[in-house]
């Protein structure tokens, strides 16, 4: 956009520069008006509704998408937090738990974000409904860990979706199988936003329609997105009058975000004049993790820092170990009556991110998107806790997969714990070749998961296949060249190898 709006300044004096490109950003404002208008104007009745309030969300992302001169940080300006804002997890557990847990309990929310496709994993539909363990999908095991919560303590914890139009309609039918579970489960729908052209910056949808080539002009706006389409949905003032005081959110893929009795417990027992309003769970930075989001302080308030903010100049120091030492989970505990407050202030402030995308007819496009975790710079005495690794484990690739299939961890209700018997709390490094990619492919690859209990690092290339009951310790790595194929046998036991070339027998 700067370049836009730079190439059309050229020869203004500069007395008139300023003045110029606030015409310019003014015409164009109101170009993106009249084309929201027209789109409107295609449908009637409620989807007209729903896509009006949709519209302003956007237009108010769109403006200040126009206003947006330079960096949105200043590195010189990042400061490391003071020591206090983020606590180490122990130090919130040695405080205990009450008598009475369910009292905290009754006044919590489990919200998960369920808006993301299988896709990258080869698989159609909603992520949550693909099997991660005993036939188990992400959304199974979520619902069987809050109803354990409920059983356990005789509450009412609800579980709210949200879902994008990508999983709305396939979540909604397979819904029906929890109705005799006791959990009550909402859904609401995260914002529909248009995308627009790189060149124009207008809208390439002619119509509301999801059908044909229109369906690409549509896109869901990043998970910051849920404060609006909450607040929206009329979900939000509905869970504040039943009792409801705080949301604990997390992406559906992370199975180890379960709902954590110590956190909700130093939330609900601060004294009211210094209520948290805002738990960021972080935890220490690897280097598998050098592009995760870190908090800082800037300007005075704890704000999160993420790669995309970052100059160019400075992307090596952010991804620093020993600089940036945490990074966020997202993992988050936020208060209901803040998140009202500030929607209903206008003064949810997130950073944009610019998404650009290439349509399958080869036009270029970008789309406005914001992080839930960005918001916490507006809510007051937002804090950080350092939790154990255990409570970050993203199922994002068919390696994860395996891992959380594996006897490396062990499910009891619904959560997935590191089992006792591996000697090292770390989990190996897997990783599984474009062979894998695909959950089918990955299925048929694997007679049985491998014992992993002693792995450290997995590496796997090529037209690759486990028989039954396969052991993997220490360092192994199998790579298969291109028109090889490499057979490991049942019961056979790998420590420390490295198997190439074309195999279908393995001697031990």
């Amino acid at each position: 956009m700067a370049l836009y709006v730079e190439g059309l300044t050229k020869g203004v004096a500069n007395g008139g520069m300023a003045q110029f490109q606030e015409m310019m950003r003014q015409q164009l404002e109101s170009s993106m008006h009249d084309e929201l208008e027209k789109l409107l104007d295609t449908t009637t009745g409620a989807e007209r509704e729903v896509s009006k309030k949709d519209f302003e969300g956007f237009k108010n992302l769109f403006h200040r998408f126009l206003q947006v001169k330079g960096p949105s940080v200043e590195w010189i300006k990042i400061q490391r937090p003071p020591e206090d804002s983020i606590q180490p997890y122990d130090k919130i557990a040695a405080r205990g738990l009450p008598d009475n847990v369910a009292n905290s309990l009754n006044k919590l929310v489990v919200v998960k974000l369920n808006g993301g496709l299988g896709t990258s994993m080869g698989c159609k539909g909603p992520k949550s409904l693909i099997s991660v363990r005993n036939e188990n999908t992400f959304l199974d095991l979520t619902v069987q860990q809050i109803e354990h919560l409920n059983k356990t303590y005789n509450t009412d914890v609800p579980l709210v979706l949200m879902n994008s139009f990508n999983t709305d309609e396939d979540t909604k039918k397979i819904l029906q199988k929890y109705t005799h579970h006791r959990v009550k489960i909402h859904t609401f729908n995260q914002s529909r936003y248009p995308r627009v052209n790189k060149e124009s910056l207008l809208p390439v949808s002619t119509n509301l329609s999801m059908n044909g080539q229109n369906a690409e002009g549509w896109y869901p706006p990043g998970h910051g997105d849920i404060y609006a389409s909450f607040y929206n949905s009329g979900l939000l003032d509905q869970l504040i009058e039943q009792g409801k005081e705080y949301i604990f959110v997390s992406n559906i893929d992370n199975l180890g975000a379960t709902v954590d009795l110590h956190i909700l417990h130093h939330l609900v027992s601060q004294p009211n004049g210094k209520r948290c309003e805002f738990v960021m769970e972080v935890t220490d930075k690897t280097r598998a993790d050098v592009k995760g989001g870190t908090l800082i302080q800037y300007e005075g308030k704890l704000r999160l820092l993420e790669i995309a903010q970052v100059p160019k100049t400075h992307v090596d120091e952010f991804k620093s170990v020993s600089k940036f030492k945490i990074f966020n989970t997202n993992n988050l505990w936020i208060s209901l009556p803040a998140i009202k407050r500030l929607q209903e202030q206008n003064a949810m402030d997130m950073e944009i991110i610019v998404n650009p995308k290439t349509l399958d007819g080869g036009q270029n496009v970008i789309q406005l998107e914001t992080a839930v975790g960005a918001a916490i710079k507006c809510f007051d005495n937002a804090l950080g806790i350092n939790v154990p690794r255990s409570r970050f484990l993203p199922v994002k690739t068919t390696s994860d997969l395996l891992l959380v299939m594996s006897n490396l961890y062990s499910l009891e209700a619904g959560s997935l714990t590191m089992s006792p018997k591996r000697e090292f709390p770390t989990t190996p490094h897997v990783k599984l070749g474009s062979s894998f990619t695909k959950v089918q492919e990955y299925l048929i690859r694997f007679e049985s998961i491998p014992d992993m209990l002693e792995l450290d690092h997995l590496t796997v290339s090529g037209d690759v296949t486990f028989g039954k009951n396969v052991s993997l310790k220490g360092t192994v790595i199998i790579i298969a060249n291109h028109g090889d194929r490499i057979d490991i046998p049942a019961g056979s036991m790998l420590e420390n190898k490295i198997v190439s070339g074309n195999l279908r027998i393995l001697d031990h």
